[in-house]
């Protein structure tokens, strides 16, 4: 827009000396955190880039142990061999076209822009998926224990998550049901290396008005929000992370509507395997036009392997 003159002043009235200027710095849209990297493990990615679509994960045998008196017949126990199956069945994908025109008379490179917010959105995609599939496995009976006491509340009737609240089975404390969560896996005797916890920022609200030191960097370890870690140090030996690719439904946790809520977890990094066959991003033309078209594809599988060392709750901030 040409910039105003007084009433009545002719010199230059079409204001086409006035150009437009278009800034060579785009605006980048905001970033959520990954999460699903640094709570699973990745140790069978070789073999599946390597061998195939699938790996078949041998389980470790369980072994009877009995009483035993002097003269007495001892049968030997045979063996089981149950495996478990990852399979690399799941993809996401991209593809843009860039004009050569376009690309020659622009003032940014789109191609570069285009492609971070790819590699962004695949990211982003492949972590909601996973958290999304490991909540399925709250609770989950892996066949041998009950582990339906694994997933606290539920969809449809979650718990209550308040600062300051008088526990009860139905009303935690953030606190609360940290210590519950760590409870849960002692007993199942999961290891405390490797824990982590991951919630959404209601959650991490409520932890920080019920006592503001658990995420206060200035007394914490110092350190930065990479892949959604909170910071360095552990609450109740759980690694803390933050993330906004948790499931929920309706509005979320801080939502009033009936039935809205978030589901919360934590874990050991042994719980669930992911691997990557392919993750690629190439250039090429466009065979009916003059353009280049980038494209990029990601395959990945994710497999459960220790439901027990899962837990979580389908919570409502009150």
């Amino acid at each position: 827009m040409a910039f105003p003159s007084a009433a009545g002043y002719g010199n230059l009235p079409n204001g086409n000396w006035s150009p437009q200027i278009f800034s060579k710095m785009a605006q980048i849209a905001f970033r959520k955190e990954s999460v699903c990297l640094d709570i699973t493990n990745s140790d069978y990615t070789g073999e599946v880039s390597e061998f195939g679509d699938t790996v078949k994960i041998i389980k470790e045998p369980n072994i009877e142990v009995s009483a035993y008196v002097r003269g007495q017949s001892v049968r030997a126990q045979d063996l089981d061999d149950d495996e478990i199956i990852l399979l690399i069945d799941k993809a996401n994908k991209f593809a843009f076209r860039v004009n050569d025109i376009e690309e020659k008379q622009s003032h940014m490179n789109w191609e570069q822009l285009a492609t971070d917010q790819a590699a962004y959105r695949m990211r982003d995609a492949f972590d909601s998926e996973i958290l999304s599939y490991m909540a399925g496995y709250l609770g989950t009976d892996d066949g041998e224990v009950d582990l339906s006491g694994h997933k606290i509340g539920a969809s449809g009737s979650p718990i209550e998550i308040e600062t300051g609240a008088t526990p009860s089975a139905t009303v935690f404390t953030p606190l609360g049901i940290l210590n519950r969560f760590e409870r849960l896996l002692a007993q199942r005797n999961v290891p405390e290396e490797g824990r982590w916890f991951v919630a959404d920022p209601v959650f991490y609200e409520k932890l920080g008005d019920e006592d503001s030191k658990f995420i206060d960097t200035d007394t914490a370890e110092k350190g930065t929000l990479v892949n959604g870690r909170v910071h360095i140090g552990k609450i109740r030996g759980f690694d803390m992370y933050r993330s906004n690719n948790l499931p929920t439904l309706g509005d979320g946790p801080s939502a009033n509507t009936t039935g809205d809520h978030g589901v919360i977890m934590a874990g050991h990094s042994s719980a669930c395997a992911v691997a990557e066959q392919l993750n690629t991003v190439e250039t090429l033309r466009d065979s009916s036009d003059f353009a280049d078209v980038t494209r990029g594809l990601h395959l990945y599988g994710r497999k459960v392997l220790r439901s027990e060392a899962l837990v979580g709750a389908y919570y409502h901030s009150a």
